[in-house]
């Protein structure tokens, strides 16, 4: 174990860990909003995801993106990622609610058969994308069931230099950038739920879904907007994503989505605060454990961790329902 890489630059691997888990927080907040509601694992939502980076990549490549544009351009290039990923993610998440989980409700379907269909609409969504990324970016290979899916690479938005640099821990503009609008999108989240009259309606039917429905709180509504809420958090991950690490591929959501939900499980399942917290704490175990090791340990010790914790608090670190949070 390699205890002096580990500890000779610890503040650099912490900037580093911070980066990457407040990704896993912003994926973790869909799992969460549809779980806090509907008590529903939507196994589909890492597609979701995926869904965004093929539209940043996709807005990008139409509107000209060279590699290292200027600083107006990249912030322009910035909102237009922005807004393709959270439209393309948000309408994904409400399609998928409207088609498949919508009936099921309608039908009292029971929880084993909801998660069923998560599991199966992910596995089609990824054939789509599979089929559609050839075309998105002109190029033929292998997309079906099995086969190698293809890695492809995003132009530079905006070229990696040191913003701050305190003592041997150099914080890059790029994870300033990752890191602050991670935070800014779930703080705003976390206000709309908890300050807001349509957050209201949220934690009403979280809590109590009978109670809200005689209180005039329109229950469909409401799961329509968590969904759409999870999609555009997925969006803006998406685009945070295509600037931190500037590749995406059909398959990429299958790990990153189970790292997301171990994510939103560690802080809380259905708690908005506890999947900031549980997505800071994996990404910062991963990074440790890639140091200490190899990279190839990083998952290995990320699930190994959420069953540590599990076994001595099974409702995660925070484990407040959605019903009941506080702000």
């Amino acid at each position: 174990m390699n205890f002096d890489e580990l500890f000779g630059h610890f503040g650099q691997h912490t900037v580093d860990g911070l980066s990457k888990g407040a990704i896993y927080a912003l994926i973790a907040l869909g799992y969460t909003l549809v779980y806090g509601v509907l008590r529903l694992i939507n196994f589909a939502h890492s597609e979701v995801f995926v869904v965004g980076t093929f539209a940043v990549l996709g807005a990008w490549t139409a509107f000209g993106l060279q590699d290292n544009p200027g600083a107006g351009q990249a912030i322009l290039f910035l909102l237009i990622g922005l807004v393709a990923a959270a439209v393309a993610s948000g309408g994904t998440a409400l399609a998928l609610e409207r088609i498949a989980y919508k009936p099921l409700r309608k039908r009292n379907a029971p929880p084993l058969v909801f998660l069923i269909t998560a599991i199966g609409l992910s596995l089609v969504l990824v054939e789509i994308l599979g089929l559609l990324l050839p075309r998105l970016v002109g190029g033929v290979f292998p997309t079906l069931f099995g086969r190698e899916r293809q890695i492809v690479g995003m132009p530079t938005l905006i070229e990696q230099k040191a913003l701050i640099t305190i003592g041997d821990t150099a914080i890059t503009n790029v994870q300033a950038i990752v890191f602050v609008s991670a935070l800014l999108m779930m703080a705003a989240l976390d206000w709309f739920i908890n300050r807001t009259r349509y957050g209201r309606g949220v934690r009403a039917v979280a809590q109590n879904p009978e109670t809200a429905a005689l209180m005039g709180v329109n229950q469909d509504r409401v799961i329509m907007l968590i969904f759409v809420l999870g999609g555009v958090m997925a969006g803006a991950a998406a685009l945070l994503w295509s600037v931190r690490f500037g590749f995406t591929q059909s398959s990429l959501g299958f790990v990153l989505g189970l790292k997301a939900f171990t994510a939103a499980v560690l802080g809380g399942i259905g708690n908005l605060r506890g999947a900031l917290l549980g997505g800071l704490f994996l990404g910062l175990v991963e990074v440790y454990a890639a140091t200490l090791y190899t990279s190839a340990w990083e998952d290995v010790v990320a699930f190994v961790v959420l069953i540590v914790v599990l076994m001595f608090r099974p409702t995660g670190l925070l484990g407040e329902s959605l019903g009941r949070a506080r702000a």
